[in-house]
């Protein structure tokens, strides 16, 4: 299939949690960011093509706030080459408030890596 992304994805140097808004629980980790997705490793499939309401909880050096919360939708999910337990699913952001946008684009500074 080709690549349809125009903003290439940048690995992710740190292990960050991403949750599941409406359930608390862990929806799985950020794996690359870029500033209009994000790709994260989860244990199970996820429904291709639907809104997720996630939350990101941040250290003290990305903010005051202890979470951001953003609104992605999931946009292809396939099983992990390596890792068959796991899933790489690839997601669009779709609405995220000015100020957590700020704090989204700071984590992707600071940890997305250089090269």
């Amino acid at each position: 299939m080709p690549e349809k992304r125009t903003i290439p994805r940048k690995k992710f140097d740190m292990y960050l949690r991403v949750l599941n808004d409406d359930t608390g629980e862990i929806f799985g980790h950020m794996v690359e960011v870029s500033n209009t997705g994000f790709r994260l490793e989860t244990v199970g499939p996820q429904e291709v093509g639907k809104d997720f309401y996630l939350r990101i909880e941040l250290t003290p050096d990305l903010g005051t706030m202890p979470f951001i919360v953003f609104i992605a939708q999931s946009r292809w999910c396939k099983m992990d080459v390596i890792q068959p337990n796991l899933y790489q699913v690839g997601f669009e952001l779709v609405e995220m408030l000015p100020e957590d946008r700020e704090v989204y684009m700071r984590i992707m500074e600071k940890y997305a890596a250089k090269t």
